[in-house]
């Protein structure tokens, strides 16, 4: 990975002859040096209607910053017209400006710890504004680390206030992104409307089998040979939001619900952690409820 400040160009539109040499034209015209290229396109699903189907386009690009004559904003500026004209869905992002990524936790602890070790050490090179949690469990480790804890219970009877509440949080700190880290709660429609595609979980199954509850319970009594893990956005559909990043490890018939809880843990952390990586380098596109991602 290079260290030179850049930019990362992420967008998608409807696949059409010369979408790069557009793109790459505009960059060139504006002296830009490009770092890093990753293309797709996506076959066009056929219409139930017979009508003509068109494909999609994806596209991820690191521009070197100090290539450019002018500032993000303008950047954003200049290259509007020309993602209108393409139809694209597009964002521009500053690798000189951390992400400020909000944790969700309740009782389980292994996915807080590991993302703040990795936080800590500056392998995930973000800003950790503050944790929110449905239990005061962790309050003594989150401010040892410096970092702001909020306790918003959450129980049947209070929950449009609960997340009213958690919205207001991430408000005020500006938070890009919130994570779910093991946050046993299901969100309301309304705070998941709010972030589309900035709200990342963590399922500890290999989606799309055992949603919900006690998944390794599930997989125990049909007794599976794989079990996982997957890190997906949140929609107001429980764990059937877009896939980013999915593992699994193998077991036998030899293993307890309590060995697979165990196994999981590890793959519950490796697997959120890869995911959050990838959508906070802008390498995860949004297709309906697929993704393309740019590892």
């Amino acid at each position: 990975m290079h260290r030179d400040r850049f930019y990362t160009l992420s967008a998608s539109c409807p696949d059409r002859v010369g979408i790069v040499a557009r793109v790459s034209g505009f960059i060139a015209e504006h002296r830009g040096w490009i770092l890093e290229t990753s293309l797709h396109a996506e076959p066009p699903e056929v219409d139930a209607a017979g009508g003509d189907a068109v494909g999609r386009y994806f596209m991820r690009i690191e521009i070197k910053a100090d290539s450019l004559p002018f500032h993000l904003a303008e950047f954003r500026e200049r290259f509007r017209p020309l993602a209108e004209e393409l139809e694209m869905e597009w964002s521009i992002t500053d690798s000189a400006v951390k992400k400020r990524v909000v944790v969700l936790v309740s009782k389980q602890e292994h996915c807080l710890y590991d993302l703040l070790a990795r936080w800590q050490s500056k392998e995930l090179d973000i800003e950790i504004p503050c944790v929110i949690s449905n239990h005061d469990t962790f309050r003594g480790f989150v401010e040892w680390h410096g970092i702001p804890f909020h306790h918003v219970p959450v129980t049947p009877d209070n929950k449009v206030s609960a997340y009213a509440e958690v919205r207001r949080i991430v408000e005020e700190v500006r938070g890009d992104t919130i994570v779910l880290a093991r946050y046993m709660q299901v969100l309301s429609p309304e705070l998941c409307a709010a972030y589309p595609g900035r709200i990342i979980n963590i399922h500890h199954s290999f989606l799309p089998s055992f949603v919900g509850a006690k998944p390794y319970h599930q997989a125990w009594k049909k007794g599976v040979k794989l079990i996982g893990a997957t890190c997906h956005y949140v929609t107001s559909e429980l764990d059937q939001g877009p896939i980013i990043e999915q593992d699994v490890i193998r077991i036998d018939h030899s293993d307890s619900v309590e060995d697979m809880v165990r196994y999981g843990k590890d793959i519950e952390k490796t697997v959120l952690a890869r995911g959050l990586r990838y959508h906070l380098e802008g390498r995860v596109l949004l297709h309906g409820n697929k993704t393309v991602v740019f590892r």
